[in-house]
């Protein structure tokens, strides 16, 4: 490893908790509760959240269900700052909650800090494993500069094993990963069935012992389904993709393998990518995959599908 990780086990499947933070819309306590119980239950060892997920309910909600809880690896995210806010209504992030806080970016040093301490509060807990970069699209210099350095100290000092950078593009993290000594990334999106555009920074992260997080495997939902249909990177898919969806699920179904369990297999198959990562929001959602993504894909599928140029 090119950083502090080195003793960092990451496990194959990990647990997005974003969706039990009202992505899209509200989610009870109990609900929150049992999907993550259901993750335990099912094998699952690695935990994602952050700040801006539910202005900071997913960290309270994780914290609460991890309680009491070892032998797993947690990871969260700097660089939105939650500030109180007297706004009324709902967040206008995604997320079905109250708009009682306002996400401030921030980068700098202190902000990271700063942001890294507010979280092991809400989280209820005294430490995390991984701590990420967030989206930094807009902010790269500060994030550079000031972001990692700040957490590469941190990493130092023992306060988290590993630190890295989260985004939905892959052009930003190759930077981290020539320029500096990051353990991890988290992409999501960019290495898929229907979207690799990624595979540069997959490349660049197996030659420098960079791990990759495979997140939003199923491209928002067109993936999530036997039959595709639904959105692609959050928007209706154009036509062409959505063609695309329906030809690699025909041949996934020719070999008797849903598309949900090739979507998540797919990664994997990179030297780079350590876990994949998948957002749920209900225990059933947690089990359906738990069904699938320990089943055997046949080489043959892969082959057929590299055939036909769609892989």
């Amino acid at each position: 490893m090119t950083g502090g990780d080195d003793a960092l086990d990451l496990p194959r499947h990990g647990f997005g908790a974003a969706p039990i933070a009202g992505l899209y819309e509200a989610v009870s306590e109990e609900q929150a509760r049992a999907t993550v119980e259901a993750a335990w239950s099912s094998g699952v060892r690695l935990f994602d959240t952050a700040p801006h997920y539910g202005l900071g309910l997913s960290e309270r909600r994780l914290g609460a269900a991890l309680a009491g809880r070892t032998g797993y690896v947690l990871s969260t995210k700097v660089g939105r700052l939650l500030v109180p806010s007297s706004r009324d209504g709902r967040d206008d992030q995604g997320f079905d909650v109250p708009a009682d806080r306002v996400r401030v970016w921030d980068f700098s040093r202190d902000g990271v800090r700063r942001s890294l301490e507010e979280s092991l509060e809400r989280l209820g807990l005294p430490a995390v494993d991984v701590a990420l970069i967030h989206d930094p699209d807009d902010h790269m210099e500060e994030a550079l500069s000031q972001a990692y350095p700040a957490l590469a100290e941190l990493r130092e000092q023992g306060v988290v094993k590993a630190v890295g950078v989260g985004m939905n593009q892959w052009r930003a993290p190759l930077r981290f990963v020539e320029e500096t000594d990051i353990d991890v990334v988290m992409l999501a999106g960019r290495y898929t069935l229907l979207d690799r555009s990624g595979l540069p920074l997959l490349e660049a992260c197996a030659k420098r012992g960079v791990r990759v997080l495979a997140a939003g495997v199923f491209n928002s939902g067109l993936l999530a389904t036997a039959r595709p249909s639904g959105t692609f990177d959050y928007a209706p898919a154009p036509p062409a993709v959505l063609d695309r969806a329906r030809r690699v699920a025909a041949i996934c179904d020719s070999h008797g393998v849903p598309l949900p369990q090739a979507a998540m297999a797919f990664p994997l198959r990179h030297p780079a990518v350590a876990t994949i990562v998948l957002g749920a929001r209900s225990p059933e959602e947690v089990r359906a995959n738990a069904a699938l993504w320990d089943r055997p894909v046949p080489e043959d599928l892969w082959a057929e599908l590299e055939a036909e140029g769609l892989l």
